[in-house]
């Protein structure tokens, strides 16, 4: 008998890098002690609050995410809303969730339905994601979140350890 330490995952929505290709399928990898204690070393992590904690813990258990080469905290911070809440959800499951639990979610994944895609016209992801910008400020507001995505998304989380 052996541990499973890698987990398949299904973005809901996927990440869309700078050329418009969308990256949804994705690995993660049972979290050790040292990735949620390092990041608490990083500069620009304030303490065991500060929001940016889970950007780098995710970072660094993130295995995979489509074609990308590597996932850094730039691909996490630049995921849709309802995709960083699924992968949180993700990672408390896998590391802290009984296999019952997993399963709902993986279930729960699979009956999702497909993202929405664009009518002809329409602003597409690759329009839609900026460049790269090297001086970004970080006193800019964060985008607005679609609030409907994510609390349907964290809703079926609920619903799931609720039923467990």
């Amino acid at each position: 008998m052996s541990l499973q330490t890698r987990y398949a995952f299904t973005l809901p929505r996927g990440y869309v890098d700078r050329h418009g290709d969308v990256h949804r399928e994705g690995v993660m990898r049972l979290a050790t002690a040292r990735d949620e204690l390092e990041p608490l070393r990083d500069p620009t992590v304030d303490g065991p609050d500060d929001p940016r904690l889970t950007v780098v813990i995710l970072a660094r258990v993130v295995e995979r995410l489509g074609a990308l080469e590597m996932v850094t905290s730039h691909e996490i911070e630049n995921l849709f809303a309802a995709d960083l809440a699924f992968l949180q959800d993700f990672y408390g499951v896998i590391n802290f969730g009984s296999q019952a639990e997993y399963e709902a979610l993986v279930a729960a994944q699979a009956e999702a339905p497909a993202p929405v895609t664009a009518p002809s016209g329409a602003v597409t992801a690759a329009a839609a994601v900026p460049e790269a910008v090297e001086d970004e400020t970080e006193d800019e507001a964060p985008a607005p979140v679609p609030a409907l995505a994510s609390a349907r998304t964290r809703a079926s989380i609920e619903e799931i350890r609720d039923g467990a």
